[in-house]
């Protein structure tokens, strides 16, 4: 692992695009470009974005997070400004890189907050790595038995789908707009949110290059996380707090419930009028429960 400029093909901008101008940086993990933001100062927070996400899935904790603690946001490996490389992105892989970072980063333990596939590296993390992690943030994932408790059929079939991924990329380049923005309407409860800009933005970063690829071997190492963390949820020992958004579509309530049951002294708070990315939805009332949760 090292520390420093990354050569990548295309450069970083320089600004975050969001509600905010806060500069994007980046660490070089085995050789790979990890893009992320790091503001505020304190105890770190990490936050994970989920399937086919971005940092973006975070823009409204940056500013009411960071007077409190120190938020770290990345791309992860195969995603957003992050390098794509030809990997099969099994959960160690994802696991090493996020271990990277935070070495990088001189961060030997944080709060780790993961939003739904990302809840997933999260608990992986708390798992692997008990020692890295002091307190453990659920948003909307990620439950035992994925496929059978995904309810949203778009994105199970992203995720069970073999088709190649160049057939999947030229799709994706042909009709991706529709398709995106399709999704979109299925994840988030108040439609009102989509608007142009954010429509636009999403747009341009499924357009990204290479963005595909890794999309379609993070489904195909599902049962990789099934055999290996999935049986091992009831063992985290790590303080648990789950948030799901009531009208969530893609994971329902019911399945967060039963993800709280399993986590020995989790707490479990339902986020009224939100879907799948109650972090963006209800930024206000998630931001307060995190932290209250994140205080000493």
């Amino acid at each position: 692992m090292m520390l420093g400029a990354c050569a990548a093909t295309d450069p970083l901008p320089p600004w975050f695009d969001a509600i905010e101008r806060l500069p994007i940086r980046s660490v070089t993990v085995a050789g790979h470009r990890i893009a992320y933001l790091d503001v505020g100062a304190g105890p770190p927070l990490i936050l994970l974005h989920g399937f086919g996400g971005s940092m973006w899935q975070w823009e409204y904790q940056q500013a009411a997070l960071s007077p409190h603690v120190r938020v770290i946001t990345p791309d992860l490996l195969g995603s957003g400004l992050s390098d794509k490389p030809d990997i099969e992105y099994r959960p160690d892989e994802l696991l090493a890189s996020l271990t990277g970072i935070m070495d990088a980063l001189q961060i030997p333990q944080a709060i780790v907050a993961g939003h739904s596939m990302g809840a997933g590296v999260a608990i992986g993390l708390a798992l692997d790595h008990p020692d890295r992690v002091s307190k453990l943030i659920l948003i909307s994932g990620l439950p035992p038995r994925v496929l059978e408790n995904l309810t949203n059929p778009t994105i199970k079939r992203a995720l069970e789908t073999r088709a190649p991924a160049w057939l999947v990329s030229l799709g994706n380049w042909l009709f991706g707009g529709l398709m995106t923005e399709r999704i979109l309407k299925d994840i988030v409860y108040d439609p009102t949110q989509l608007t142009p800009s954010v429509l636009d933005r999403a747009n341009r970063n499924r357009r990204r290059p290479g963005v595909m690829g890794p999309i379609l071997r993070v489904g195909k190492t599902l049962p990789l996380w099934e055999s290996r963390f999935a049986p091992r949820i009831g063992s985290i020992t790590q303080p648990t707090l789950i948030l799901w958004g009531e009208e969530d579509r893609v994971l329902p309530l019911a399945v967060g419930q039963q993800l709280h049951a399993t986590i020995p002294g989790s707490i479990f708070v339902a986020i009224p009028r939100a879907g799948h990315i109650p972090q963006w939805e209800q930024p206000a009332l998630v931001n307060q429960h995190v932290l209250r949760f994140a205080e000493p």
